[in-house]
């Protein structure tokens, strides 16, 4: 009697713990989902980010293994070689024809390099990129023999998921980008794309843009992170097994950031940022990512109506009256990257009928025009309680570096007591807390810039003479000034209303 009994009591136990056991395995291989961007799990789909709070970038992650897991061992197709035994000449960069351009690639395109052109909508990126294409298929800038060269020519891929293969036309014959061996195809399948290329065996592809391309294998819609992550790594595999150069044209989000997966800037080997005012004719390009080159460098551009041409002397586009004897305006010389550019600030003082006066800014942070203020008035003895304050650079430039503090303050002080600078004037120095005024990086190049373009005297942190070069400074007075109240009689501004 006891053996049954005992029988009955453990089969019910032991088929609840197999069931137990198989739901654990059942939930242990569910699949996670974990964010693209910073790596949080979360067991369903959720559209938002706990942790990082970014919009669409959970995506599948496939269930965990179990255990490591082995890997087959496959036959090595080349052996590996000495570093010194490597053939360097393949991976010489080429001009791509835009000289700018080629300034801040670091000489030019590498063959199998991916370069990512990011920027807001109707900054110039695709009419960039075309000029690009234009130029490189008339052979412009390529070595004797160059890759795929077809009588001096190359032959170039476009390929469009934006607009139609008519639009695209139309502004090549407005920009004049109308090359022989320019193929032009309006896909958004990226199997008939590596089917474009096959055929056509290009030197240079360019995809305008990688969020409206999408593979047919991968589930999702085109630009979401699972469909861009795939079109990348297979444009990449094309490039490195190739050889050929690839120019991808990426989005931005609100805050200016690449759209899409971050693995993404991590794939490719060249990020640029397309910047520029659409209310301003300049354009500035910039590296924030190189692989073969610097990432201090910028290219800046016009664009016009008849295209997109480079500037290699862009200070004109940021002066009006080349320190001219103007009350409210002072020139100063900023460093975008390693190029200096000369850059005015102007500001206009006004009595206010508010009880809150004005403070505005156009092209320097508001908050850096409330600290000048407040040293203006300590240690400057300038009333400004009653006054509005609009201060503004030229030309849709940007001041974003503390040397132009100096300028910056000498413009308001110039604009409160009506009087101007003198002619031909320039400063840059950092503006402390306690008024005085620190030194800035870049002092050689600054002062050299100022000396090609006329200026004759420079308001300049202490200490400036003792580190120059006597090229650097030529035909240059130097004004050193400890303090910004210096900087005021220096340049002999007057004491009204002070």
């Amino acid at each position: 009697m006891g053996a049954p009994t005992v029988a009955a009591v453990s089969t019910p136990t032991s088929s609840r713990s197999r069931s137990t056991s198989s739901r654990a395995g059942a939930k242990a291989a569910r699949p996670a989902y974990r964010c693209t961007e910073c790596g949080w799990a979360a067991a369903k789909w959720v559209g938002r980010c706990g942790e990082c709070q970014a919009w669409g970038t959970v995506a599948e992650d496939g269930p965990a293994a179990s255990g490591p897991r082995t890997v087959a061992v496959t036959p090595v197709r080349s052996a590996a070689r000495p570093i010194a035994e490597i053939d360097v000449e393949s991976a010489r960069s080429a001009p791509t024809g835009v000289d700018e351009l080629d300034r801040v690639l670091g000489g030019g395109l590498v063959p199998g390099a991916v370069v990512l052109m990011a920027g807001e909508p109707g900054v110039g990126k695709s009419t960039l990129l075309l000029e690009v294409a234009s130029q490189y298929a008339r052979g412009v800038g390529a070595p004797k023999g160059g890759l795929r060269a077809v009588g001096g020519e190359r032959t170039v891929l476009y390929v469009t998921g934006e607009e139609s293969a008519g639009q695209v036309r139309l502004r090549a014959e407005r920009v004049g980008a109308l090359a022989p061996t320019l193929l032009l195809a309006a896909e958004t399948d990226l199997g008939t794309v590596l089917g474009h290329v096959e055929a056509t065996s290009p030197a240079l592809l360019v995809v305008d843009s990688v969020q409206t391309i999408a593979s047919a294998e991968v589930d999702g819609v085109a630009g979401g992170v699972s469909q861009v992550r795939e079109v990348a790594a297979a444009l990449i595999a094309v490039a490195k097994e190739r050889q050929v150069p690839v120019l991808l044209v990426g989005h931005v989000t609100k805050d200016g950031t690449v759209a899409g997966p971050r693995t993404l800037e991590h794939l490719v080997d060249v990020v640029c940022q397309f910047e520029g005012d659409r209310h301003s004719r300049l354009r500035m390009v910039r590296a924030v990512k190189n692989r073969f080159g610097p990432t201090d460098e910028v290219g800046c551009f016009e664009l016009t109506e008849t295209g997109i041409t480079g500037l290699t002397d862009p200070s004109g586009l940021f002066l009006s009256h080349l320190g001219a004897g103007v009350p409210g305006s002072c020139v100063t010389v900023t460093l975008e990257g390693r190029r200096p550019l000369a850059l005015e600030i102007q500001s206009l003082v006004a009595p206010s009928p508010l009880a809150n006066p004005r403070r505005t800014t156009n092209g320097m942070e508001s908050s850096r025009l409330a600290q000048i203020l407040a040293v203006l008035h300590r240690h400057a003895s300038l009333r400004l309680a009653d006054q509005d304050v609009y201060l503004s650079t030229v030309g849709g430039a940007r001041a974003g570096e503390p040397a132009a503090d100096l300028a910056a303050a000498l413009a308001i002080v110039s604009a409160r007591t009506g009087d101007a600078l003198p002619a031909g004037t320039v400063a840059f120095g950092e503006v402390g807390l306690a008024g005085d005024v620190r030194p800035v990086t870049g002092i050689d190049r600054r002062l050299s810039e100022a000396a090609r373009l006329g200026f004759v005297r420079a308001v300049v942190p202490p200490g400036t003479r003792a580190g120059l070069s006597a090229r650097s400074a030529a035909g240059l007075e130097l004004l050193e000034s400890a303090h910004v109240a210096e900087a005021v009689d220096a340049v002999g501004l007057g004491r009204s209303g002070r």
